[in-house]
């Protein structure tokens, strides 16, 4: 019997670290999953889709004007969005709006997603390709670091 306890004592910790780790990542697979469907109306029906991240709310929110397509996505929790990216000059727990256009660029995206034992994914959708991809974000990389607005040049660039 105390071989028993000594080895559950022993893997239980492990085993639950585990089952956070994939439900992170099937949380961050659903955002990946709902970031493609808005891209892939905006594309195939040619209408313009409104992408809002609440990270207030843990919210992802997608409609076309007319209402045609409008989809929500909660996320569960202990799992809240901790960061949006590109950064903007709002307060962090602010809603942001992106639009999908048919035939244009796809904009930068980039919800940064952390659960309670600190582990974070990153959904990132690249404009290049417009595939939104689920990528793990390790300590102290780039990825979790705030990466400043860019600066404007007040030159004319001419001579």
């Amino acid at each position: 019997m105390t071989l028993i306890a000594l080895l559950v004592g022993v893997a239980y910790p492990s085993a639950v670290s585990g089952i956070e780790s994939i439900r992170l990542r099937s949380t961050a697979d659903n955002v990946v999953n709902f970031l493609n469907a808005a891209i892939d109306h905006a594309e195939r029906r040619q209408q313009v889709v409104e992408v809002w991240i609440a990270p207030k709310d843990n919210t992802l929110i997608a409609r076309s004007p007319d209402q045609g397509f409008a989809r929500r996505l909660d996320l569960p929790e202990p799992f809240h969005i901790t960061a949006v990216r590109p950064f903007a000059e709002v307060a962090p727990d602010e809603p942001r709006r992106f639009l999908m256009y048919p035939g244009g660029t796809i904009p930068r995206i980039g919800v940064e997603i952390s659960g309670t034992d600190g582990r974070k994914r990153e959904v990132d959708v690249d404009p290049l390709t417009g595939m939104p991809r689920n990528v793990s974000v390790v300590p102290g990389s780039e990825a979790a670091a705030p990466v400043s607005p860019p600066v404007k040049s007040l030159s004319g660039g001419g001579r």
